[in-house]
This record gives structure tokens, sequence and C-alpha cells, in this order.
């Protein structure tokens, strides 16, 4: 496939609208990821997205762009609700896959002797890698509930407390979920999943605020430079992947004559307000919920730990939970009027600006906090959404460092001893299921997160506020 690319800006580039394209293809990186011929094959995905019927706009791809399934990870593409599709690809299998983020209320000096004893005491207490379960086994009848209320239904069983819900994306549930349309497969993978973390770059990290770029902002956050966070990188487990799988499958049969044109099998999409459209995005409502449940419970079981071995008085607040793959019903500006969109993010965060009524009220003059994590060897960030976001990308920014090296060439060119050196020289401690699992998520085989966040920086569709280090990492 033959396509040009022309630079609009320093971070911003454009495939011009060709061939079968309906909108123009519009990157969010640097030169240096526009010339690498790695790149190529996800660049082609954004061109594919943009031939889908209803897409608004452009198809989108943030600065940790890099192949997926159908749609490319970093990519974003908003349909229009009346006349556009919803396509599985363009949300991935690990629905609502996403990052949470806890202030524990402590400073470097007083973990800093017990950190072999936290990251033990998590990895005992969070049930870790693939396959993994945990104490959590659901009947039908509580696992439907779950799958209506998320982490509401988690609140409601004893995991944390109502006071989460407003620092939650979209208050932990979304409420046009329906488990009738969950396969018999699907609750079987699910059942017994709630409360673990899985494997592959999923991970906990005890981390600390090492650079503060807003304090005013890191103040509501009760953040400062020294402060302890935990963040909590997990999804919907089996359970996500099987409610993909189970639609892809559906659409592939029942929908052959609408697809025919799809240039890639892999975004296999429904006309959105058809049955099957419908039906999927309820059933994708569930596994979203599901997520949210999931980092809830494990948010619970990480207090339990901190108040344990520190003080029951001990405040382990909530600072946010975010999506980073979902489609969502929006509405957005587009040519002078309000549209609802269908808004696929698929390894991209919503970043509404401040005064958007979807942000929790109390975070609604700052913004919605962005978590932007890295590999576990360098850093994250916590950010603030902005109103140029609504205006450029449909409110929406990067959601990680995004990879360069797949599983398979990280297993070629790296060994478990050598990542376990480096990360040890960082001081970084480590407690992993899999020493294969710690090799594909070595921090070489993923972009600089620094690099990331610079360019959504500049670009200004994110406003950074701190950068956390890790000190404690579990994987599965």
């Amino acid at each position: 496939m033959d396509f040009k690319i022309e630079r609009m800006d320093k971070y911003i580039w454009k495939i011009p609208r060709f061939g079968r394209m309906k909108v123009d293809g519009i990157i969010f990186t640097d030169a240096e990821s526009i010339k690498n011929p790695d790149m190529m094959e996800a660049f082609k995905q954004v061109i594919n997205v943009a031939t889908l019927p209803g897409i608004v706009k452009a198809s989108f791809a943030m600065p940790d762009i890099h192949w997926g399934y159908g749609f490319p990870i970093g990519g974003v593409a908003a349909f229009n609700s009346e006349t556009g599709v919803i396509s599985p690809g363009g949300v991935g299998f690990d629905i609502n896959c996403g990052v949470r983020l806890l202030s524990v209320g402590l400073k470097y000096e007083d973990v800093k002797d017990k950190l072999e004893k936290i990251a033990r005491k998590i990895y005992e207490n969070v049930p870790v890698g693939v396959g993994s379960t945990g104490n959590i086994k659901l009947k039908k009848k509580d696992f439907n509930r779950m799958c209506r209320f998320g982490a509401k239904w988690a609140v409601e069983n004893g995991y944390g407390s109502s006071e989460d819900f407003d620092r939650i994306e979209d208050n932990g549930f979304l409420n046009y979920a329906d488990p009738n349309l969950i396969s018999t497969k699907a609750f079987e993978r699910g059942k017994d999943e709630l409360g673990t973390l899985g494997a592959g770059n999923h991970f906990i990290e005890v981390q600390l605020v090492e650079s503060v770029f807003d304090e005013a902002i890191a103040k509501v956050f009760n953040l400062e430079v020294g402060s302890v966070t935990v963040m909590i990188h997990t999804g919907s487990r089996g359970f996500g992947h099987q409610v993909a799988t189970d639609y892809i499958s559906l659409m592939k049969k029942e929908l052959k004559d609408f697809n025919k044109d799809v240039p890639d099998a892999q975004l296999v999409c429904a006309p959105f307000k058809s049955l099957i459209g419908q039906d999927y995005f309820s059933a994708m409502a569930c596994a979203a919920n599901y997520a949210f449940a999931n980092r809830q419970i494990i948010t619970h079981l990480i207090r339990k730990v901190f108040l344990e071995l520190f003080s029951r008085n001990l405040k382990i607040g909530l600072i946010y939970d975010v999506a980073h793959n979902i489609a969502k019903l929006e509405e957005h500006e587009y040519n002078g009027k309000e549209v609802k969109m269908v808004v696929h993010r698929k390894g991209a965060t919503r970043a509404f600006g401040p005064g958007n009524p979807n942000i929790p009220e109390v975070y609604r003059t700052l913004g919605q906090p962005v978590i932007i994590p890295g590999d576990m060897g360098t850093a994250s960030y916590l950010l603030v959404g902005t109103k140029k976001a609504e205006k450029l990308t449909f409110g929406t920014t990067a959601h990680g460092a995004g990879r360069v090296k797949g599983r398979r060439q990280a297993l070629k060119t790296l060994n478990y001893n050598q990542v376990i050196e480096e990360l040890r020289k960082r001081d970084i401690i480590v407690v992993s299921r899999s020493k294969r699992t710690l090799v594909e998520e070595a921090p070489e085989v993923y972009k600089d997160v620094d690099r990331v966040v610079e360019i959504v920086s500049q670009i200004g569709i994110s406003k950074k506020v701190v950068r956390l280090v890790p000190i404690a990492v579990i994987k599965g």
C-alpha cells in the first residue's frame, strides 16, 4: 500500500484521504516515529479504519501507536451514531483494560525499609498470572448484578467505600450493560477471576512522586514530591476476552454482506443501530463493568496490606480510574453542531477538559485526571485533560509508552538475569510469578514514556501534573 504522510505541525501528521478512505488519517507523534519502518503496519491500520462507514472527522493515532488487532493500539475513531458502526477491533479483547492510581498518605522515608515486605504482601494478597483465580466465586445471579453495576457492586459487597465512585470514570459502571447478552462460556471464564491481576503488561506498582509540574493541581490530588502512590493496571481478564471473541464471531457469521468491503477481516463491525451492534455495545459494557469491579476489589486488597503494615488510621485514597479500551456514546461538536458519536478508544485515554459535565464534580474545575503508565523501569505520569483535546481528538490522549518490540523479539534479545540486574541498579524491587513475562515486559520493549508525554503536552491534549517513578513492581 503506497501512501504519503504530510507534516501539519511539529507533532501532527496527516495521511491525506485517498482511495476508499472517508476521512484523513491524523497521527500525533514525532519525526523519528514517522520515519521508523516498524511503524508502517500501524499506519496502514489508521488508513483502514478511515474506510469504515460513518466515521467522523479523522482516523486518529496517539504517540504510543503500534500494531494491534484491526485498529492500531493508540487508535481513536468516532462514528456517527445514526449512520456509523461499532467494531470490537476498535475496543480490543481486554475490554476496559485501564489504570487506577491510589494516594497512600505516606512518604518514601516511611516505606523505604518495608518495600520488600509491601511487594511480597501485595503479591500474596492479589492473585497474579495467566488463568489466576481469586477467592470470589460468583453464582449467576450475583455475577449478573456485578455486570450491571461494576464498582458499585464491589462497594456494596464490602470492597471500598462510596467515596470511590466520584473518582472513577463513569462513576464505576456503564448503565447500558445487559448480562442477558453474555454467553455461558464468558460467564464460566469470568466467574472466579475477580480480584486478580492477570499477566502480560498488567502490573501493580508502588511509586514515588519524583517531580511536580503543577503544584496547585497536585495538592488537590494530595500529592507532593516524595509522596507514595500505588498504580494498578488490569482489565476484564478472560471474561472480556470471551465477550470480544463471541461478538467478532457473530458479526463475521451474521453480517457477511455488510462486511464484504472491509479492508481487513479484523475490522469486522456492525451498524451501531442494528440489533447486533446494540447487543455488542451492552455486552461490552458488562465486561467494562467487570474491569471496574476488578480494580475496585484489588484496591481493597492493597488497602488491607498498607493498613496491616502501617496504621489502621491510614487514609488510602483513590485519585482516579481510567479506561483504555472502550467504546462510548458521547456528544461532540462537529461542523458547528452537537453530534452523538460512538467514540472508540483503543489504547487511548479520555481527556475531557475543565468544566465538562462528564467529569466528577470533585475534579470538574481541573479537567479529567489522565494516567499514563510507562514501563516498569522508568516512569509514569498523572496529567489532566484539556479543552483543546475536546476540540482536536474528541477529548482523548495517549494511554502509555507503547511497545516497540514484540514479545517474541524481546525473548530473543533479552534474558531474565539482564532485566533483573538492570532493575536492581535502579533500586526497583520486583516480585513476579513468571520469568518469561518479566522479559517480555522489560523496559527496552517500550517507547520512551517521557517522549510520549512531552508530545501530548506540547500538542496541548493533556497537561502534566506529576511524574511518578517505580520503587516496587508486582507482575504476573
